[in-house]
């Protein structure tokens, strides 16, 4: 099957933990918004636009997987984790596999948070004393309890792997990998203070990114650079 991704075409944002699970499965997709001369990004309006989907999505990023319409990162990859191998076989464990995303989820809105606050709506410079304070509540108290809850799973995985769940790499593993990367751009000061305390997760980063395909993936075009318009932001004001 081929399938297509629809997610804003200058961002990584929350597509790019769909797009580490194709690129790691090879998977045939196209990655429409990002097709030439804005044409995908016309497609993706008019998708949204239509009247004619009977289950439309809120907002990207969306999968067309034949007859599918799919929203909403962490439903994604709990369809595609079993089609790409990367989900546990078991009912339970893919259960156990989607509730490690959705609270990977629940991070993601907490780091976009630290740059705006009180709306998406407004500019950053609109609402840097908000975010400011907003930032520092998330690098005190947030950030290492989600450090903290992750690397704990790591260490009771009973088999040992240095994988979240399993014996193989998941697609969870791969998010983990994105939220580490994304921390150590918006935070390098926050992060170089607090992963010492966590080496697994630190191994993990490096074990997905050195998997032939994520390192090919990386070092190629279709990986968009971290940049001031997506979810993981750098503004030395706010990494304290």
């Amino acid at each position: 099957m081929r399938y297509e991704l629809y997610y804003w075409p200058e961002i990584q944002g929350r597509g790019e933990f769909v797009r580490l699970a194709l690129e790691d499965a090879r998977a045939d997709y196209v990655d429409v918004a990002r097709l030439p001369k804005h044409s995908g990004t016309a497609a993706l309006m008019r998708f949204l636009e239509s009247r004619s989907v009977e289950r439309p999505p809120f907002a990207p990023p969306f999968l067309k997987a034949g007859d599918l319409v799919i929203g909403q990162t962490a439903n994604i990859l709990l369809y595609l984790g079993p089609r790409l191998g990367l989900a546990p076989k078991g009912k339970a464990g893919q259960l156990w596999a989607h509730q490690l995303q959705l609270t990977i989820a629940d991070w993601v809105a907490e780091v976009h948070d630290t740059h705006h606050p009180i709306s998406g709506g407004l500019y950053y410079d609109e609402q840097k004393g908000e975010a400011k304070r907003r930032a520092a509540d998330f690098r005190a108290e947030r950030l290492p309890k989600f450090l903290d809850y992750f690397e704990r799973v790591l260490e009771r995985n009973p088999k040992g792997t240095g994988y979240l769940l399993g014996k193989a790499v998941s697609y969870v593993d791969l998010s983990m990998f994105q939220m580490i990367a994304g921390l150590r751009y918006a935070f390098p000061a926050a992060m170089a203070r607090l992963e010492p305390k966590y080496p697994r997760l630190a191994a993990l980063h490096d074990r997905v990114s050195a998997r032939p395909r994520i390192a090919a993936y990386l070092s190629s075009p279709r990986r968009l650079p971290f940049n001031q318009q997506g979810i993981f932001r750098h503004y030395p004001e706010i990494d304290g």
